[in-house]
């Protein structure tokens, strides 16, 4: 069957989610962070509830309290962190518990959220969240870090394909030259441009008497350089790694072993939208928040594009049919939201 190519459309507008965010900060305020809860599930209600594919929309059926009793629990567990002897124990347990804790969060969001009424839901084990987030990682260290495109692409694996819609299993198979492509050349753009940025601060400093016999050169200098070997090396790799990993995994990942994905985000478009959206909010003293924050998310529903072998009706239909939606009566009893996200 011809694949139907469905695009993801996103129609919030910064007008609207101005008056939800306006709203969430003030209250947040006055309540000393207490509705941070109910403001982070107002907001995602509204951009799950502005991504469409087709004329079917997603959701989040998750509560303020419901993400306020997670927050206590953690909060609990830094006071206890405090506690002499008792600390030492806790954290001992705590890192026994990083991937059991790992797979509830994934496992809650994914049960919070749906599209078209057909639940997500996730699927993980202990020994797999044990690997792919501490065992992998920790062993990268020893090798310099020329692993870790092996271990983000382990993360990538077990993430996607512990996810379910429905009855239908997500599963993600990757090569893995693609992942030291884009380590490969992020890290090659950021040597290149501290290399372009060194060649220009030796040349400056061997000039500088020319111009600065008396050595009067402000402080501040040396810090600006920098500010701009940081803008200009290190976010651009940022941002070429995410694109590229963004693209490869939405291109390795099947729905039901018939559906496709594919990505389309440009790694310096992504860069400029962020930064001209970063400065924004730094000279409106933080009240184009809102605007950036649609802005960016209408430019990655609009580089998402699903390839569904068959209409959206039909696969939802069989969804349904299979009694994929999960009850409001257990997830209920689910709290835990550690804003994990691959």
């Amino acid at each position: 069957m011809t694949p139907l190519p469905q695009r993801v459309n996103f129609s919030g507008s910064a007008r609207t989610f101005f008056g939800i965010w306006i709203v969430n900060v003030l209250l947040s305020a006055l309540t000393l962070g207490i509705y941070s809860a109910w403001a982070k599930v107002r907001t995602r209600q509204y951009f799950y509830q502005n991504t469409t594919v087709g004329d079917r929309r997603f959701d989040y059926h998750a509560t303020g309290g419901q993400i306020f009793k997670g927050r206590l629990i953690v909060v609990l567990g830094l006071i206890l962190l405090q506690i002499p002897l008792i600390n030492i124990v806790l954290l001992l347990a705590l890192i026994v518990m990083v991937p059991w804790l790992l797979n509830r969060s994934i496992a809650f969001n994914a049960r919070m959220t749906s599209f078209s009424g057909v639940r997500f839901g996730f699927s993980g084990t202990y020994w797999g969240a044990f690997k792919s987030y501490l065992l992998y990682p920790i062993l990268s260290v020893f090798t310099a870090y020329t692993t870790l495109p092996i271990v983000i692409r382990a993360q990538h694996r077990y993430y996607v394909n512990g996810h379910r819609l429905g009855q239908a299993g997500f599963a993600f198979n990757s090569p893995l030259k693609p992942f030291y492509t884009a380590f490969g050349i992020a890290i090659g753009w950021a040597v290149f441009a501290v290399l372009v940025l060194g060649a220009i601060g030796f040349v400056t400093g061997a000039l500088a008497p020319l111009f600065d016999p008396y050595g009067m050169q402000p402080m501040f200098v040396p810090v600006a350089f920098l500010w701009v070997a940081f803008i200009v090396a290190f976010l651009p790799a940022g941002f070429i790694y995410s694109a590229l990993i963004r693209n490869q995994v939405y291109a390795s990942t099947q729905l039901d072993g018939a559906h496709q994905f594919r990505s389309t985000v440009r790694p310096f478009v992504l860069m400029t939208l962020a930064v001209s959206n970063a400065l924004a909010i730094i000279c409106s003293l933080g009240f184009a928040t809102p605007w950036a924050h649609i802005r960016m998310a209408r430019y990655l529903a609009d580089n998402t594009i699903i390839l569904a072998a068959g209409t959206m009706d039909e696969f939802v239909d069989t969804q349904e049919g299979a009694g994929s939606a999960i009850g409001d009566a257990y997830t209920d009893i689910e709290g835990i939201d550690l804003g994990v996200a691959i």
